[in-house]
């Protein structure tokens, strides 16, 4: 498989890179990849990259976007922190990937028993995690399902909260970056939130 080239990048609409990634996760669940020469990727990429993807996840190392996604070099634009939250520098970064490289998609992935949402759950104060637990607080306030043990050890409220971060994120995204909400007004880009299931490998797409 080659990398991808302007041409072949304009070629591909917002649904499109949907279903690419969707398709490449399909690959990834069967043990199956595309055949693609990384070092020719290297050489075809050198002078530029059309990538036509971007992927916003978690830091935790079972969710690498490139390997969950099935895709190369030249592919997608990850930008990852711990928790998949966002702040001025990562709102920056997807509006070049969107605005100026031309990239279709983002996508907001949460994954289940994530680390950071399970310290935020258990209210941890350490450091410089302190500020970045706070950034999930609001998503752990607005799961009001659950009305005990609402902590850390709950994986079913964990999840819970993981879901509603992806989902408080996508609006963050829509209200805080004009010029993310117009590209996406225009159908020029998509915005998607997911789930991937660290003991399946399996992500789950949900419309916001």
């Amino acid at each position: 498989m080659w990398a991808h080239t302007k041409e072949s990048q304009d070629k591909v609409s917002p649904a499109q890179a949907l279903v690419l990634l969707k398709e490449g996760n399909q690959r990834f669940l069967n043990n199956l990849k595309a055949d693609r020469n990384l070092l020719k990727q290297v050489n075809q990429t050198s002078e530029g990259q059309f990538p036509f993807a971007t992927i916003l996840s978690c830091i935790d190392s079972r969710t690498s976007a490139e390997l969950i996604f099935d895709q190369g070099l030249g592919d997608i634009f990850s930008i990852r922190i711990a928790g998949n939250i966002i702040n001025d520098d990562i709102l920056g970064s997807m509006e070049y990937t969107c605005a100026t490289a031309n990239s279709k998609i983002i996508v907001v992935l949460g994954h289940t028993k994530c680390g950071a949402i399970i310290s935020a759950c258990d209210n941890v104060q350490s450091g410089f995690q302190t500020n970045l637990y706070q950034k999930i607080k609001p998503a752990i306030d607005a799961e009001t399902a659950t009305e005990q043990d609402r902590n850390g050890q709950n994986l079913s409220f964990v999840h819970r909260v993981s879901q509603i971060n992806v989902q408080q994120i996508i609006r963050q995204i829509r209200s805080q970056s004009q010029v993310l909400d117009e590209l996406e007004q225009r159908d020029k880009i998509l915005l998607v939130g997911g789930m991937y299931d660290v003991d399946t490998g399996e992500v789950t797409f949900f419309n916001l």
